[in-house]
């Protein structure tokens, strides 16, 4: 839909304008506390340059802020970690959180509640380990310091993301995550230009050619990242007291996305593929570092499959954990519907998760694709490892961008449809 049938100027969205620029503002804050670095922090920072490798994903997704060390450097990561630890553990792990996962809105609150609190001790954990792992730092009252700061910025960057959920446009979390790799683009471009045509490694025209092609495949990898993240299945279903003969009725359909766990396979396996090399860091053994990075990362050959592989199984994990057929089955037989042609009960687990699997496999290569590209092309270019990683970039953008585009056309209709009764 065009801007202009959006009607975000109009006199009836005023709400909404106000919405935009409160969200703007939040962000602008955000953007501005990522370029604030811990003084405490300097003396130590040059031995953290051109170290980052296997925390890549980390400093992309707080901006940069994460590489110096500045005030948001752990961005609201430690809250992700949070959430996807709650998420696992609403699977029959521990009774009680999948209990409070069957109990609608006040159960999401609690759930809700207890990620902040989590994050935030993570985020505690995470930064006195950097501190003391990463930096080296020795001194028992700057370690402290360092990681308190890093700590109250994670906890003042949650709170701006409620904020921006309570009086902004939504999704506040996943905005602020979008504002960190937005601002990563103008290195990831500068680095490409850097390497094709600044550094004098071709000929101009050679490197001119390369610079267009690299723009060129960066747009086509947006393209294909909103096809995909559109993409669905439609099943038709039929409540048994309808029917869709009369003229005029509609057609229901059970939706199915074929990329319904987004960007969450890649946070994973980068996770776990991260894991060795903190703890190998942390030993300081010479040897396991060495295997570490020459087997285990994903710049290596090896490390390259097996980061494929983790994130083909955990696309197949994330999406049957969120979307489990028999669930759905039992939902369609309560609500009275039925998929035609299939009988209720185990048929329509089982049809469902033979559907469910196959667009997975499409939707966990694509993103296969989408993460290991860049890679392959930085190892064969020379490019920065920023680079390497912006697949995964443009993945999280496209998605937050179509989910806040949707919230913000679905307010401006409803708002429609309220000037339309008071006027009636």
């Amino acid at each position: 839909m065009a801007l202009k049938s959006l009607k975000i100027f109009s006199k009836d969205a005023k709400d909404l304008r106000k919405r935009i620029l409160f969200t703007l503002l939040i962000l602008g804050i955000y953007c501005l506390g990522t370029g604030i670095t811990i003084v405490w922090a300097s003396p130590w920072l040059q031995t953290l340059y051109g170290n980052l490798g296997f925390l890549g994903i980390f400093n992309l997704m707080s901006g940069g802020g994460f590489e110096q060390f500045s005030i948001f450097g752990l961005g609201v990561s430690p809250y992700i970690s949070a959430s996807i630890v709650t998420q696992l553990l609403q699977m029959d792990i521990i009774p009680y959180f999948k209990e409070l996962k069957e109990q609608g809105y006040v159960g999401r609150q609690k759930i809700n509640r207890i990620t902040r609190y989590l994050g935030i001790i993570l985020a505690f954990v995470q930064s006195y380990m950097l501190t003391v792992f990463l930096l080296n730092v020795k001194d028992v009252s700057m370690v402290l310091k360092i990681t308190l700061v890093m700590t109250a910025g994670t906890s003042f960057l949650l709170w701006l993301g409620d904020k921006i959920t309570e009086k902004g446009i939504g999704n506040g979390q996943s905005l602020l995550i979008m504002a960190s790799i937005v601002l990563s683009v103008p290195q990831v471009f500068t680095g490409s230009y850097q390497a094709f045509i600044g550094a004098g490694t071709h000929e101009l025209w050679v490197g001119i050619v390369f610079f267009v092609f690299y723009i060129l495949m960066y747009l086509l990898i947006i393209v294909g990242v909103v096809w995909m993240t559109l993409a669905e299945r439609k099943i038709p279903i039929q409540y048994a007291n309808k029917t869709v003969s009369a003229y005029g009725a509609k057609q229901s359909y059970l939706p199915l996305k074929i990329n319904y766990a987004g960007v969450m396979p890649v946070i994973f396996a980068s996770m776990l593929l991260t894991i060795p090399s903190i703890i190998v860091n942390v030993i300081g053994n010479e040897n396991a570092i060495n295997f570490v990075n020459n087997y285990i990362l994903y710049t290596s050959v090896s490390g390259f499959i097996l980061y494929i592989g983790l994130i083909i199984f955990f696309s197949y994990f994330y999406t049957f954990m969120a979307m489990n057929p028999e669930e759905m089955s039992k939902d369609l037989n309560k609500s009275g519907a039925y998929i035609p042609g299939v009988r209720p009960g185990s048929e329509t687990t089982k049809y469902i998760s033979t559907i469910v699997g196959r667009l997975t496999l499409v939707g966990s290569i694509f993103i296969a694709v989408l993460a290991g590209l860049p890679i392959i092309i930085s190892n064969v270019t020379g490019l920065s490892r920023d680079v390497a990683i912006g697949g995964t970039g443009i993945l999280i953008v496209v998605g937050v961008a179509i989910e806040t585009y949707k919230q913000i056309e679905s307010g401006l209709i409803s708002r429609k449809y309220q000037h339309r009764r008071i006027k009636q």
